[in-house]
């Protein structure tokens, strides 16, 4: 405290004081001077009216009034009173002035207290900043970026992934801890799982997931998923297979996805249909319905590649003469892409990472067909089908978008598209062990991973667990001749299939040499993602997929609607290009 501050304190002690008793204080001033004023005491008493008693009461309270009092001149109080003795803290009371007048004082002193002062209120405030600001701003973007793996896996704010009774969650409990992460093939980044079926749980049925096939055609047991083609009655047919799907259940976009297969048969006959893929989720497996216009689009072009034929009135030329003779030369057959809203624009491409058969050199859209071969190795066909076409189904594959990692037993697949597919295809040799006859018993483990959309994006398929090819975004650029826009690597959210069949469509089926039943086994099946891009769920909000199911539901229920016009007898939407509409 200054010293001015300590005058004022004294004086108000004193006036209290004074205050304890009027009448003394009174008496003190009046009838007792101090003696540096008067020296005449003793007259003063003799002269006194008041007895002997009543003086020695008033000489008692005299001395105390005496003893806690202080001068009236504050020059006697013991401080230097001089308005130009400098105080310590003078600098915060007094003010500056200028010319006779008071002004601000602008001028800015620097001390080490100063500074050390401002530091800390600094922190403190970028502390409050970050703290009231900043982590919530953070913790909000985080949860949006993961806001649909929240709602699929069921994280709570530990990121603690819940154990539902029956082992139902999204990550199968019985997945072993080493194989809860996985490193990216591309870039290396170590990657979470975010899915997997171990298929540990003996005599499951999959039911409705099955599609017009028997109560045996797919089951559990041995810790396998196991599909099974046998010669059985079934619906008006000689034989039996199964499929089993996740659509509308779990859907992923971007990412790893690998299964460990056991494929069924021999290495070296043909006619069987063994299929792991995956396809998005606007369009159902085996409701052609749902189909018509949707597979094997994935576009969001307006222009010509939307349109029926790929044409115009009758233009771009080279969409009618660039195709096979089977399709009079024709590029394309499909009747255009089937989209209501502006933000599905029917993105169904149906991607298959693991066509994990032996080839014959035809791709089928959902697999490779077994063929007798000199060569005791089978092939596993890699590949996605995309539309709209490029001139003669050829897409870019230099050897920028087409790296082929180990061509001794990759090669390139003949088969690039006809008028209702175009096809990105490598075929790689399977190990002969790996089958379900004549073998060791062994599984392969297949796969692929993707980033999706444009920039960047690619596609790199696996086989026996090692990078087999990649495609790069690229290779999917704008095609001149055809007139059409880049074809995305698919953005859509993609659910997974599992199948065993047989089809003519990959040659002669070797009736003679197959052997029934047939069977395949998955040993597991498991999705990874980069933990930075989750994106786990059919309802992603860029894609949305379930109003537009939901319109249409009868489409993807009903497996007797094989067309979407003539069966269901709904309309396509209304095209600006074709129909003139706004």
């Amino acid at each position: 405290m200054s010293s001015a501050h300590r005058r004022v304190a004294s004086m108000q002690r004193k006036a209290s004081d004074a205050s304890l008793s009027s009448s003394a204080a009174h008496f003190a001033t009046l009838e007792s001077p101090p003696a540096s004023i008067s020296g005449h005491t003793s007259t003063m008493e003799h002269d006194s009216p008041y007895s002997v008693a009543s003086r020695s009461q008033l000489s008692k309270t005299t001395s105390i009034s005496s003893k806690y009092s202080l001068h009236a001149d504050p020059r006697t109080w013991g401080s230097n009173l001089s308005p130009q003795f400098v105080e310590p803290d003078d600098v915060l009371h007094n003010p500056t002035v200028k010319g006779g007048k008071v002004v601000d004082d602008m001028e800015l002193t620097w001390s080490k207290r100063g500074v050390a002062n401002l530091g800390c209120l600094a922190i403190l405030c970028i502390g409050l900043l970050t703290l009231f600001v900043g982590y919530p701003a953070i913790s909000f973007n985080q949860r949006m970026r993961n806001q649909s793996a929240g709602k699929q896996l069921g994280i709570n704010a530990t990121g603690q992934v819940p154990v539902i009774i029956g082992n139902f969650a999204l990550i199968d409990a019985d997945t072993p801890e080493e194989a809860r992460t996985k490193t990216s093939f591309k870039d290396g980044e170590e990657w979470v799982l975010v899915f997997s079926d171990e298929f540990n749980t003996d005599g499951r049925t999959f039911w409705p997931e099955r599609i017009h096939i028997g109560s045996q055609a797919v089951t559990t047991g041995g810790g396998h998923l196991i599909v099974t083609l046998e010669e059985k009655e079934t619906h008006d047919l000689h034989y039996q297979g199964g499929l089993i799907q996740t659509w509308n259940k779990f859907c992923f976009t971007g990412g790893y996805i690998e299964a460990s297969v056991q494929l069924p048969g021999v290495s070296n006959i043909v006619g069987l249909w063994p299929a792991v893929w995956t396809m998005g989720n606007l369009g159902r497996a085996g409701f052609g319905a749902s189909l018509e216009g949707m597979w094997p689009y994935s576009y969001d072009a307006c222009d010509v590649g939307t349109a029926p034929n790929q044409t115009i009135k009758g233009q771009p030329e080279v969409a009618l003469t660039s195709g096979y003779e089977d399709a009079k030369f024709a590029i394309s057959y499909l009747p255009g892409q089937n989209c209501r809203d502006a933000r599905v624009l029917a993105r169904a491409i149906r991607d298959p990472f693991t066509l994990i058969t032996p080839t014959s050199g035809v791709v089928h859209q959902k697999s490779i067909s077994l063929r007798r071969r000199r060569s005791p190795h089978g092939q596993v066909s890699q590949s996605g089908q995309f539309a709209p076409f490029n001139e003669g189904y050829v897409w870019d594959n230099t050897t920028d978008n087409l790296i082929i990692f180990d061509e001794e037993i990759s090669i390139f697949n003949t088969y690039i598209g006809g008028k209702t597919q175009q096809a990105a295809s490598v075929v790689t040799n399977t190990d002969p062990n790996c089958y379900q006859l004549g073998g060791t018993g062994c599984f392969s483990v297949y796969g692929f991973e993707y980033k999706p959309g444009f920039d960047g994006a690619y596609i790199e398929w696996v086989s026996d667990n090692k990078p087999a090819w990649r495609l790069e975004g690229a290779g999917m650029g704008p095609d001149s001749g055809t007139e059409v826009s880049t074809r995305p690597i698919p953005q859509e959210p993609m659910y997974i299939l599992v199948n065993l069949g047989m089809s003519t469509n990959f040659g002669t089926v070797d009736l003679e040499h197959l052997t029934f039943p047939a069977v395949m086994l998955v040993d597991y099946i498991r999705v990874y993602q980069d933990p930075k891009n989750i994106n786990v769920g059919c309802e992603p909000p860029d894609f949305p997929t379930q109003d537009y199911i939901n319109t249409y539901i009868e489409a993807y229920t009903n497996p007797n609607l094989t067309t979407w016009r003539d069966d269901y007898h709904q309309t396509f939407p209304k095209n600006s290009l074709v129909d003139g509409c706004d």
